[in-house]
């Protein structure tokens, strides 16, 4: 957690918490505006309002989420390029046994002799590197020795059809990374301003509940917190 910061929650978990807490707070509006003639319908609903437009100008959940998604395709890509890629090297393997000089010479001109261990450890950078190295050196007349043993254009294709389609994937991946904000001083004072607006709102109506448990509760910070399921506290804080 970055200093500067009133709360020891993830960003996005505080937010979503006091957004939850905010909706409570709405949903029980017309019996608390009772209580302070600052709580009316109009600042209930501009609460959430504010949490919501918070959230999706300063953390970006759109690009996160498109983020996630890029990353699950290239990882779907990974699969199927490194099986079709083992795929070819077996049957190199096997197709040229007889012949291991050319064998040799044709792994290390496609790039496997270089690059395949680094791709079986799970290397993103050692998989491009083999994709394009397939790509740009089957030249025609390797290709035509190579399916002139038995093996299937059609794969040699796919392959080499990878490096384009890994590539994009990639490049749609570091995208979105960089299209994740950034928390500023400026920002984290914004965050600071809601949790301690929420944490105030918390301690009023959880004292006004004080003998409904069930609706202290959903003024009870650390207790909504954890009911999210993927709150994690990174120090110790005392909340209401």
């Amino acid at each position: 957690m970055t200093k500067n910061r009133n709360y020891s929650y993830k960003d996005v978990d505080m937010l979503l918490t006091s957004k939850t807490i905010a909706g409570n707070f709405k949903s029980n509006i017309s019996e608390l505006s009772a209580a302070r003639n600052d709580w009316t319908e109009e600042y209930a609903t501009n609460l959430v309002l504010r949490i919501d437009q918070t959230i999706e100008t300063h953390l970006g959940i759109d690009a996160k989420k498109g983020l996630r998604d890029a990353t699950s395709g290239l990882s779907a890509i990974q699969v199927s390029a490194k099986r079709n890629l083992s795929f070819f090297k077996t049957q190199i393997d096997d197709d040229f046994k007889a012949e291991p000089a050319t064998r040799d010479e044709i792994l290390n001109t496609l790039g496997f002799s270089k690059h395949l261990r680094g791709v079986q450890k799970g290397n993103q950078e050692s998989l491009v590197q083999l994709l394009y190295s397939f790509k740009t050196n089957m030249t025609g007349s390797l290709r035509g020795q190579i399916v002139g043993k038995g093996m299937s254009d059609v794969l040699i294709s796919n392959i080499m059809d990878y490096a384009n389609t890994f590539t994009q994937a990639n490049i749609s991946q570091e995208g979105f990374k960089l299209s994740t904000k950034e928390i500023t001083k400026e920002v984290a004072e914004v965050f600071n301003a809601i949790y301690d607006e929420i944490i105030g709102i918390c301690k009023k109506v959880s004292n006004y509940y004080q003998y409904d448990a069930v609706k202290k509760e959903q003024f009870t910070f650390s207790k909504v917190v954890g009911n999210l399921g993927s709150a994690h506290k990174t120090s110790t804080v005392t909340a209401p």
